[in-house]
C-alpha cells in the first residue's frame, strides 16, 4: 500500500464513483482504477464492488476507509501548512536579543513586522548577552551586542547590523556632569555602578579600563539597565549604559561620552549554518533599517 493509493481510495469512497473521483483528483480513470487494483492486491481482499453506475465498499473496504480518510486529512493539512508557510500567513519566529536591542531597537521593528504578517507568532526572549548566547540553540535569530567568541563566529552566520555607544551616566549635580566628555582615568577615581556578569556593557567597560592599565575594584554590581539608572539617581556612583537607553529621560541623569569612545557592534546571529526559514528571512528584511 502507498499513501497515494490510500488517498485515491478515500476520494473514490467519498464519490462512490471512479469517474467522478478521477476528475476530483485530476487523474485519468484508468490511473485511478490501476491504483485501486494495486491497493486491493496489496490488501489481499476486495475493497469494493460495482453497484449500478458507481461502487459500494465491502466490509474490508469499510475497515480500510478510516485510516485512508485520516491519511488524506493529514495530507491536506500538510498542504495547507505549506501554503501558509510560503505566503507567511502562519508560522513562528523565536528571537533572542540582549538588553539594548531588546529594549530600544527591536520593539518598533517587531510591531511593524506583526502589522505586515499578523499570522506570525513572535516569541521574544531578552537577557544579557551571555544569557542569549546560552540559548542560541532554541532561537531562529539573535541580536547581540559586543564581542562574540570564535566559537559563535565559526558555528553561526553573523551579519553586522548597527553600532551603539556606551556612555557614563551621573546625576546633573555631580562635579563631572558639566563635562562634554570624561576620560577613564577620572572615572577610575569614582565609585562605579556596573552591570551583572554576562552583560555586553560590563564586558566593554572592564576591557576599556584594562586596556588603559587602570584597575577598578569595589564597584556596585546590579542587574539590568533600570537598576543601574536608579542606583546612579540615588547617588551610589557613576554607571554605564547604552546611549539609546537615555532617549526618554526626564533630566535626572546626564549621559557623557568617554574619551576613548566606548562603542560596540550590534550584530544579527543566525544559529547554525542552515538556510534561515522564510519567516526568519522576512524578519531580517524588516531589520534593514534599525532604530
Amino acid at each position: 500500500m502507498t499513501p497515494d493509493q490510500l488517498i485515491t481510495f478515500s476520494v473514490v469512497a467519498e464519490y462512490s464513483n471512479i469517474s467522478q473521483a478521477a476528475r476530483a483528483l485530476h487523474l485519468s480513470q484508468p490511473a485511478v482504477s490501476g491504483q485501486l487494483q494495486a491497493l486491493q492486491h496489496s490488501f489481499g481482499e476486495a475493497l469494493y464492488r460495482r453497484h449500478g453506475r458507481g461502487i459500494a465498499l465491502t466490509s474490508a473496504g469499510h475497515r480500510l476507509l478510516g485510516p485512508a480518510n485520516r491519511l488524506r486529512l493529514a495530507m491536506n493539512e500538510a498542504i495547507d501548512a505549506r501554503k501558509a508557510n510560503q505566503t507567511l500567513a502562519a508560522g513562528t519566529i523565536r528571537i533572542g536579543a540582549s538588553t539594548t536591542p531588546a529594549s530600544y531597537l527591536l520593539p518598533e521593528i517587531v510591531a511593524q513586522f506583526k502589522r505586515t504578517y499578523p499570522g506570525i507568532n513572535v516569541q521574544m526572549i531578552a537577557g544579557n548577552t551571555g544569557e542569549i548566547i546560552a540559548r542560541l540553540a532554541e532561537l531562529d535569530v539573535a541580536v547581540l551586542e559586543g564581542e562574540l567568541s570564535p566559537d559563535i563566529l565559526n558555528q553561526c552566520v553573523v551579519h553586522p547590523w548597527t553600532t551603539d555607544e556606551v556612555v557614563a551616566i551621573l546625576p546633573p549635580t555631580h562635579p563631572l556632569a558639566k563635562r562634554k566628555s570624561i576620560n577613564l582615568l577620572a572615572l577610575a577615581k569614582e565609585s562605579l555602578v556596573m552591570r551583572e556578569d554576562g552583560s555586553g556593557v560590563r564586558n566593554l567597560v572592564i576591557k576599556a579600563f584594562a586596556d588603559q592599565n587602570l584597575s577598578i575594584s569595589g564597584y556596585l554590581e546590579l542587574a539590568g539597565v533600570e537598576g543601574i539608572k536608579q542606583a546612579v539617581r540615588a547617588g551610589l556612583g557613576v554607571g554605564f549604559v547604552s546611549k539609546l537607553s537615555l532617549g526618554h529621560e526626564d533630566g535626572t541623569l546626564v549621559g557623557i561620552s568617554v574619551d576613548q569612545g566606548l562603542t560596540r557592534s550590534i550584530r544579527i546571529v543566525l544559529p547554525g549554518s542552515a538556510t534561515p526559514s522564510k519567516v526568519t528571512q522576512a524578519f531580517m528584511q524588516a531589520m534593514d533599517r534599525p532604530g
